[in-house]
């Protein structure tokens, strides 16, 4: 289950590159999963949540500009690929699988941007705009998140 949910976390960065950190931040501080002792334990310190949050809601924002780059353009590629890495490692090394955490959750993060790009071009068709793509996007993210913190 805990490699599941490190493969499910990275499909999250890859649609929303903050979420996955912000949601595995709070994971930690609220105690679903034990980091301490391991190089992840700042996930769980008293403001790194908030930090994720604020920088999750800021993407959710600017995910709607028009000037937003593609996620598929290197620097925001990258980002997932480090974020879901890192988001994964901790769901790993909450069950002792740090390496193969951090594996998934990079495999997950390239699934998520590539998926999330390809769903998101076909859900916008019908709209003729991108906007309710993006949104419904948001959501799918989100409750995602929220399903993975559940489980933990």
């Amino acid at each position: 289950m805990i490699l599941a949910l490190a493969l499910a976390i990275g499909v999250i960065a890859g649609l929303r590159a903050m979420m996955a950190p912000a949601a595995i931040s709070w994971a930690a501080h609220l105690g679903h999963i034990d980091l301490s002792g391991t190089w992840l334990a700042f996930l769980g310190y008293r403001f790194t949540p908030w930090i994720f949050t604020v920088l999750a809601a800021v993407e959710l924002v600017t995910d709607q500009l028009p000037s937003t780059p593609s996620r598929k353009v290197p620097p925001q590629f990258g980002a997932r690929i480090v974020l879901g890495g890192l988001s994964g490692a901790a769901i790993g090394a909450s069950g002792g699988a740090l390496a193969t955490g951090a594996i998934l959750g990079v495999v997950g993060a390239i699934i998520g941007t590539y998926g999330g790009a390809a769903a998101r071009a076909r859900l916008a068709a019908p709209f003729g705009r991108d906007l309710p793509a993006a949104l419904i996007e948001d959501v799918v993210a989100i409750a995602g998140a929220y399903a993975i913190f559940s489980h933990l």
